[in-house]
């Protein structure tokens, strides 16, 4: 049976007692042991409470990937308090609207605190606060905590334009990690986090090496090329590694998947994987568990895991049944179980179920409700709002969204709330939001009415202070109206079906290649977004770029001339005629 009636604390304190001189956490700067994360945690802790965090209170953290954040972590649980991972591309925007909702009592930071709006919390620089923790108690502060106790808050898209809060309770990472079915997590396991702290996956990351008396790396900050990604995971001995889909299948495209061999699992989620990435991987990695997991925030990170050790010969990569801990339903319209093979509504319940949407109680009941399935007073299920069928093993083919919703690149995105960011544009009248998909690659395409065409870089900055970079759609195209269907609603199968985007949807004008490295690059730019012809002026991301196209492109370029590129430099230098001068300095070094 996965998970436990203790709290997360408890039972990282019982891993800390058994094990005290075992190496818990490492990043670039150095390590700390299980006893000396222990102790430092406690300090802060106290001093943490000394400021006001008790049991329930939320603290916001704006840090990078490091063992301090680890240890700010595990600190704020031991207070009684609740982490709230702000993403530090949020525009401040956003970030202002989830502090809002939220009310954290202070929000901890690495780096130079931004300047305080009405409103703000204290922000507290973790240098200063470690600095007044040194001289609190090694020993833990006593507190209220329980497995129903809050966790985190994880903030998602919501439809109306305004995130919303899932409120994720401690027995919901004991279900997620402790004795899970699906991962049975040893002590010699070596996790890599590699996941942004707000995106969901990162709770398996973290949670799953110290509940288990594992060891967690964590990666550097900034994102690595595929070969140094592959170096980091053998170099450090990793042997549970989670990627994204787009990671994974860039990865197996890139012929780097032989270098992972020496992990006991490889997970893989946050969108639909490809059966022939799926088996091309798994034929190099002999000995490797390849786990397919899906499931809603509100669910804990998986509701289901498929543990794939031979390749998928169905038309789909299967997503296996609940993992242990966690029922699942696929219901008609009246809530009746659908018969295997029948397509119906998802809906799942157990220990991973988070306690609802923060402030919004009209929410929560319409998502979070009765289980008539279960003989447990108050029981809950929470409807996905995803599309399924069962076999008769009880395993769940996923068919899609009965809404909007969409994943790109493992994020969760409600359409609705970029088309609302799009409209708030002063001279935009209206806005429609689509997500076509091009082999195992889907990319937002943004279409707006106005009196005239936009320039889509202006356009882009607007969305920028609105939405994360992850939400801003890869094209955006003018109309002079949308199209409707005949019931008079906007017609998106037929705006999915538009062409795409030509070169008056670009800020720069076509200026062709120069030399043959601009034109190598210049036809994989077109590949990569669908664009002809592409010039060396052109914004790699204005084209529809991402950061998973950039490293599959610093991969190209570090096999064809030897040169390697810094993610940075690339993000700094985004046209061709940048990038084929950082080559030719490069070469000549």
């Amino acid at each position: 049976m996965s998970g436990t009636a203790a709290s997360v604390i408890e039972i990282f304190e019982q891993q800390a007692a058994k094990r005290p001189e075992e190496i818990a956490v490492r990043d670039a700067r150095g390590e700390l042991t299980y006893a000396e994360l222990d102790h430092r945690a406690n300090q802060l802790a106290h001093e943490l409470r000394a400021r006001g965090v008790d049991a329930e209170v939320p603290v916001a953290l704006l840090m990078r990937r490091s063992a301090d954040l680890i240890v700010t972590l595990v600190a704020v649980l031991k207070a009684g308090g609740v982490y709230l991972a702000l993403d530090p591309r949020l525009p401040a925007e956003r970030r202002t609207t989830v502090l809002l909702d939220a009310r954290p009592a202070l929000v901890v930071t690495d780096e130079e605190p931004p300047s305080a709006t009405a409103g703000d919390p204290p922000w507290c620089l973790l240098a200063e606060l470690s600095a007044c923790a040194s001289r609190r108690p090694t020993t833990p502060p006593v507190t209220r905590t329980s497995a129903e106790s809050t966790a985190y808050i994880a903030y998602t898209s919501g439809s109306a334009g305004k995130p919303k809060g899932v409120m994720v309770p401690h027995r919901a990472i004991a279900r997620l990690v402790v004795g899970a079915d699906y991962l049975p997590i040893r002590a010699d396991d070596v996790f890599l986090q590699l996941a942004p702290l707000a995106f969901d996956a990162a709770t398996l990351e973290i949670w799953g090496p110290l509940l288990g008396g594992g060891r967690l790396v964590v990666a550097p900050e900034h994102q690595l090329p595929l070969e140094a990604l592959t170096d980091l995971v053998r170099g450090e001995g990793v042997t549970i590694l989670w990627l994204t889909a787009g990671l994974f299948h860039h990865l197996v495209a890139s012929g780097l998947a032989a270098r992972l061999r020496g992990l006991r699992f490889l997970l893989a989620g946050g969108d639909v994987l490809s059966v022939e990435a799926v088996n091309a991987a798994m034929a190099e990695l002999d000995g490797t568990t390849l786990i397919n997991g899906y499931g809603p925030t509100e669910n804990t990170t998986f509701t289901c895991c498929a543990a794939l050790t031979e390749p998928v010969k169905a038309p789909r990569v299967p997503i296996g049944p609940a993992i242990d801990g966690t029922s699942v339903y696929v219901l008609d319209d009246e809530l009746r179980m659908a018969p295997d093979g029948q397509t119906g509504r998802v809906h799942a319940a157990g220990a991973g179920l988070a306690h609802g949407y923060l402030n919004d109680p009209a929410l929560t009941a319409q998502r979070f409700v009765a289980n008539p399935f279960s003989a447990v007073p108050g029981d809950r299920m929470y409807r996905t709002g995803d599309l399924g069928s069962r076999d008769a093993d009880g395993a769940l083919d996923f068919h899609g969204r009965e809404d909007r919703q969409v994943k790109i690149r493992g994020f969760r995105i409600e359409p609705g709330e970029v088309e609302h960011a799009l409209r708030a544009h002063p001279d935009v009248v209206d806005a429609a939001i689509v997500a076509p998909s091009s082999g195992d690659e889907r990319s937002l395409v943004g279409f707006y009415v106005a009196d005239e065409p936009l320039v889509s870089e202006h356009l882009r900055t607007h969305l920028g202070t609105l939405v994360p970079p992850y939400m801003i759609p890869a094209g955006l195209v003018w109309l002079e109206a949308l199209p409707l269907t005949a019931n008079g609603k906007v017609d998106r199968d037929a705006l999915t079906a538009y062409a795409p985007p030509g070169r008056g949807d670009l800020s720069s004008d076509y200026r062709g290649p120069g030399t043959p490295v601009e034109q190598w690059l210049a036809e994989m730019w077109g590949d990569l977004t669908q664009t002809s012809p592409v010039g060396v002026d052109d914004d790699f991301f204005e084209l529809g770029g991402h950061s998973l196209m950039a490293v599959r492109i610093i991969v190209e370029i570090s096999g064809r001339t030897g040169v390697e590129i810094d993610p940075q430099d690339f993000y700094a230098c985004p046209t061709i005629a940048e990038l084929a001068e950082l080559i030719a300095a490069g070469a000549r070094e």
